[in-house]
């Protein structure tokens, strides 16, 4: 690992994409055998945390940029994350959809195009990202507490039933806080992460109570009010915030945090792998538990896109996770590194924050 890189950041970010594509192998295996597995309840305790704590993750290291020349923010931080987002959304409508491309490309392209305007399926977090980016950059002036109000706000109202009906505005209203929150709060953050790993004998019993209360407010249904999925969200984000501190101590988590740190490359990668083994499985019936199938295929999901980066991130192919310069608003610098990270929340050390 880069000395320059915060393990714990990565660890708990390694967390979240586990959990993210959990979620899809579930859903996405659910809809061709309905039922309810073993594994959906380990997606239901996830589900106050599992976005928050990423977005949350995703605003750290902000304050490093956020007052820098505006053409190199635009570049870096939403120019980036479009670039991946209309890339990717192409491919996999391109292999998700093959046969209504076959059958009517006009249909075809016109899932393209709306995908441009509301954020398709498994990739809106991409596209989210590079709209945070842009709001947080035009209210960096602003008080921090007003802010935050302002987001909470409209977190609560989103969590009371009101929705616009278009992705966009209803996802702002219900993450947009907690990238807040991780932009500016950061250093909290990191103080909490030290504190939370130093102090193992203090956070493991804390991590238990917090799991209990955790499975018994989602067990309840009492988890997603206007109030209580505020209250758990940040209470689960602590959580991972300090499972990852812990984890960054020992070496038994070392692909976890392998998977955090190059979360980007299986976000925008795992629904092909995924979708190969629901077919796979659905078709042959070689297993029958479909919690069984669900997990196995979290796992070919999570691993696959990291084995085709390993293997291609040297190639001409590099250009599917790192951007390429014709797409880049700024020139590298002399001394600049031969291609940039495929994203723009690296787990860099916090020299600003």
């Amino acid at each position: 690992m880069s000395p320059s890189r915060v393990a714990w950041v990565d660890y708990s970010k390694g967390i979240c994409i586990i959990l993210v594509v959990m979620m899809h192998a579930v859903t996405s295996y659910a809809a061709l055998v309905p039922g309810w597995t073993w594994l959906h309840n380990v997606v239901e305790f996830a589900f106050p945390f599992r976005m928050p704590d990423f977005f949350l993750i995703a605003g750290l290291f902000l304050s490093k940029t956020i007052d820098g020349p505006l053409t190199n923010y635009i570049d870096k931080k939403v120019v980036h994350f479009l670039y991946f987002y209309v890339m990717w959304l192409v491919i996999q409508l391109f292999f998700v959809e093959l046969d209504v491309l076959v059958a009517n490309p006009a249909e075809w392209a016109s899932h393209v195009a709306w995908g441009l305007v509301d954020p398709y399926q498994t990739m809106w977090f991409v596209y989210m990202l590079a709209v945070f980016y842009i709001v947080t950059r035009l209210i960096r002036k602003v008080p921090v507490a007003i802010v935050f109000a302002g987001a909470a706000l409209l977190q609560t109202f989103y969590h009371a039933g009101f929705e616009t009906g278009w992705s966009v505005i209803d996802r702002f209203m219900d993450r947009y806080l907690y990238f807040f929150v991780g932009y500016a709060c950061a250093p909290v953050v990191f103080a909490f992460a030290s504190a939370a790993g130093k102090r193992a004998i203090f956070t493991v019993p804390i991590l238990i109570a917090w799991g209990f209360l955790n499975w018994e407010m989602v067990r309840y249904d009492l988890h997603d009010s206007p109030l209580t999925s505020l209250v758990m969200a940040f209470m689960g984000a602590g959580a991972v915030v300090a499972t990852g501190a812990l984890l960054s101590r020992t070496k038994i988590g070392e692909p976890i945090r392998y998977a955090g740190a190059n979360s980007i490359v299986v976000y925008l990668s795992f629904v092909i792998p995924m979708k190969v083994a629901h077919k796979f499985f659905f078709v042959t019936g070689v297993i029958s538990d479909e919690g069984t199938i669900m997990a196995i295929t979290t796992v070919f999901a999570v691993v696959t896109p990291l084995v085709f980066h390993y293997f291609i991130k040297d190639t001409w192919l590099n250009f599917l996770y790192v951007r390429p310069q014709l797409f880049k608003l700024t020139k590298p610098k002399p001394r600049e590194a031969k291609a940039e990270a495929p994203i723009a929340t690296q787990a860099r050390a916090p020299d600003a924050t």
